[in-house]
């Protein structure tokens, strides 16, 4: 018996229906329905790259298969998005940091950093040495033992690419 082939859409490039699409097959057995203009798609293994169409997609889709956003999304808001922004061009830092860098009270920064952890979008850094602040102090290695450091996780990128997919909706 063969396995029904599972469609995944893309969350770099999100094609919609109308669009020129292109399939990639994953280790994982899944593809991936990129646009076909995607930037990404130019990285990509040219062997595992697939023809496919909208109609093979939506006669194997099924409410689960969809790459809806989680409901945790909904429990984020504007600042949430510029904490998880902070995280992506900064790398792990700590709560302090942050909220003298993006001028957020500290207890509410705390708060924030916990609530983000607690949904996944972020997560706590372990260990005791770490690379400082990646791409601010570059080759520097410093001893924190006080500090909870926290970084973005693959769910993380996922929101913040919702977020900016929004936004870019709203400006249209």
């Amino acid at each position: 018996m063969v396995d029904a082939l599972t469609y995944k859409i893309a969350k770099c490039c999100a094609p919609q229906e109308d669009d020129a699409i292109t399939g990639y097959f994953k280790e994982d057995g899944t593809i991936t329905v990129h646009d076909a203009t995607c930037n990404a798609v130019q990285g990509f293994r040219t062997e595992r790259l697939l023809n496919v169409t909208w109609d093979e997609i939506q006669k194997t889709e099924t409410p689960a298969d969809s790459d809806a956003l989680p409901p945790e999304f909904a429990e984020l808001d504007e600042t949430d998005y510029f904490i998880l922004k902070h995280h992506q061009e900064l790398g792990m830092d700590y709560s302090i940091v942050v909220a003298e860098t993006l001028r957020i009270p500290l207890e509410e920064m705390h708060q924030r950093h916990r609530k983000l952890r607690n949904l996944g979008g972020l997560k706590r850094v372990e260990g005791r040495i770490i690379h400082y602040r990646k791409n601010i102090v570059k080759g520097k290695w410093i001893k924190h033992r006080n500090h909870t450091y926290y970084e973005l996780t693959p769910e993380g990128k996922t929101w913040i690419q919702a977020f900016e997919n929004q936004q870019a909706a709203s400006e249209t």
